[in-house]
């Protein structure tokens, strides 16, 4: 009397996939209570116990990352925190680097000495010594511009550490540091740091 044909049954109407929304279906109401309790419900035994913490753990972990990479000050290790810090990264991160180049030059330096050629293997000690010449010279300059820079902008901090910091900074390669660059080689930095 109230149930339906097999016809309405049979075929159901089809509808278009939208490439909106969520990309899985709605759980079920059952679905969602036993995902809910398997939450809710802890560990019993030493192994589930173990897997549940190996997964909080890899979950933070992968959050401090990320806001590491970012750069969000909350993240940041304490050696990396507050503006003077902050000041120096973008400093170093803005001025094109001689250390950038030498990986190339240390490949073509290599090629150079296994060439067996006496001449070449000569060429390839001076480009290998040219270039460490060249890294210290731009570090010592880094040095210079860097404590000029800090007592024009942050007269009453103290400025221990932050050579050092400087230095390790510039001694990586770009894609490699940690926070990562926010500024651009060349780019005019801001006038404050607060």
């Amino acid at each position: 009397m109230f149930r339906r044909t097999r016809q309405e049954v049979a075929t159901p109407p089809v509808e278009e996939a939208r490439s909106s929304g969520k990309g899985r279906p709605t759980p079920t109401r059952k679905e969602a209570e036993a995902a809910a309790k398997a939450r809710a419900k802890p560990p019993r035994t030493r192994r589930e116990i173990a897997a549940a913490q190996r997964s909080t753990r890899n979950e933070s972990s992968s959050r401090v990352r990320q806001g590491m990479r970012a750069g969000e000050e909350k993240y940041l290790l304490p050696r990396d925190k507050g503006p003077v810090r902050r000041f120096i990264r973008d400093f170093v991160d803005s001025r094109f680097s001689f250390i950038e180049l030498i990986i190339p030059l240390l490949v073509v330096t290599m090629v150079f000495g296994y060439s067996g050629n006496d001449t070449l293997r000569s060429i390839g000690n001076s480009v290998l010594f040219g270039s460490v010449l060249l890294v210290g010279l731009d570090l010592f300059v880094l040095r210079f511009r860097i404590r000029k820079q800090l007592a024009e902008r942050f007269p009453s901090e103290p400025t221990k550490g932050t050579t050092y910091y400087a230095v390790t900074r510039a001694m990586q390669m770009r894609f490699m540091r940690l926070p990562k660059p926010k500024v651009k080689i060349g780019q005019e930095l801001p006038e404050h740091y607060r």
